[in-house]
């Protein structure tokens, strides 16, 4: 079955905030009561399962007056979450699972069979009706409901099983793509199309850099600190914002156009030491972009090929197959030394990158 998600932003007033902020707290406090349960059970030799922990935070809420309020099922939840954390640290595929900061990261998840939707409303337990700035785009099983906060928006993330398995896409007729990405455009293909890279920290930067010395005079935790914090929580929302509309557009766009797409294989890790480099690769975050281009290829059925780690795809010549020793990040224009071809370096790699596809597909 396809399991579909929508995210979407919510219009709320002054008593759903607040009592959103209340469910993330009490959500927290969950998280972090059992947490402390399951380290006491560690030094003592216990193995305390999931149902321990909930069990036990059932018994310890009752010493708090004010847990009666609140939306139980997100304590639930917190203690599921927390619950397969600790499976992922046994299975050593993370780390121990940590103790919640008050107001790190504001989520919390709700019961999805006390969930309804009517258009652009959706009803939560406890609160009621909430509007929406959208239709849920999907029809369906509701899954999963988690309600976060985003800067100064909140956010409801909805899953739907709509019952349908994901039925490829036929794409006869259509061309196979090669993508090579950076800093300058954001994707170029094999036709010589660019996708241009809106750099949106770095048109920002001047302003995000005053609010953010404002918010260092401010006294620490107080109402004009919280007050500055989240003008500089917008202007990292927006920045976001932009970068991800950029992203969606042109991954929309190739995915809809191609049989078989061929991109690079990046180490962003590894780039990001270069330390002339690092802020405008993490202002153009090359790697999401190829995350989404392969989220929306597996949903339509389209192969991605990604070449090896060491693939030459900058330096080898479309042309003829003549591969340069050397290549600097100046040369925008590769020249090969062989057959005298000149073409745009990033439309170079590209075509390498779709021959790489094509070779892959037809075997």
């Amino acid at each position: 079955m396809a399991h579909k998600s929508h995210k979407i932003a919510l219009r709320v007033n002054a008593k759903q905030d607040a009592w959103f902020h209340s469910q993330c707290g009490y959500a927290r406090f969950a998280c972090n009561n059992a947490l402390a349960h399951f380290k006491s059970g560690l030094t003592s030799g216990k193995f305390y399962s999931g149902i321990d922990l909930n069990n036990h935070f059932n018994t310890a809420k009752k010493a708090y007056e004010w847990t009666k309020a609140q939306d139980q099922r997100a304590a639930l939840y917190a203690i599921r979450n927390l619950t397969e954390g600790i499976k992922r640290w046994k299975d050593k595929v993370s780390g121990f699972p940590k103790f919640k900061k008050r107001g790190h990261k504001l989520s919390y998840t709700t019961d999805e069979q006390a969930v309804r939707i009517d258009r652009k409303r959706i009803k939560l337990p406890k609160i009621g009706w909430v509007k929406m700035f959208q239709e849920l785009r999907f029809e369906g099983k509701i899954l999963r409901v988690t309600l976060s906060k985003t800067a100064h928006r909140w956010f409801v993330s909805i899953t739907v099983d709509t019952g349908t398995p994901n039925v490829p896409r036929d794409t006869r007729g259509l061309p196979v793509v090669g993508i090579d990405v950076g800093i300058n455009s954001l994707a170029t293909l094999d036709t010589g199309k660019h996708y241009d890279n809106p750099r949106p920290l770095k048109r920002y930067e001047r302003k995000l850099a005053r609010e953010q010395r404002k918010l260092s005079r401010k006294k620490f935790l107080s109402n004009n600190w919280y007050k500055q914090k989240e003008k500089v929580a917008k202007i990292h929302y927006k920045i976001a914002c932009i970068r991800n509309d950029a992203h969606h557009q042109a991954t929309t766009e190739i995915v809809h156009k191609a049989s078989a797409i061929g991109i690079e294989t990046l180490k962003v890790t590894n780039m990001l030491k270069n330390r002339k480099l690092a802020k405008a690769l993490s202002d153009s975050a090359l790697g999401g972009f190829l995350s989404k281009l392969k989220s929306k290829a597996e949903v339509l059925g389209i192969v991605v090929v990604e070449a090896p780690h060491f693939f030459a795809s900058s330096k080898t010549c479309s042309s003829c197959g003549y591969v340069k020793d050397e290549l600097s990040l100046s040369e925008r224009t590769y020249h090969c030394d062989w057959c005298d071809t000149k073409i745009d370096r990033d439309q170079n790699a590209a075509i390498n990158l779709k021959k790489l596809a094509v070779g892959y597909t037809e075997s």
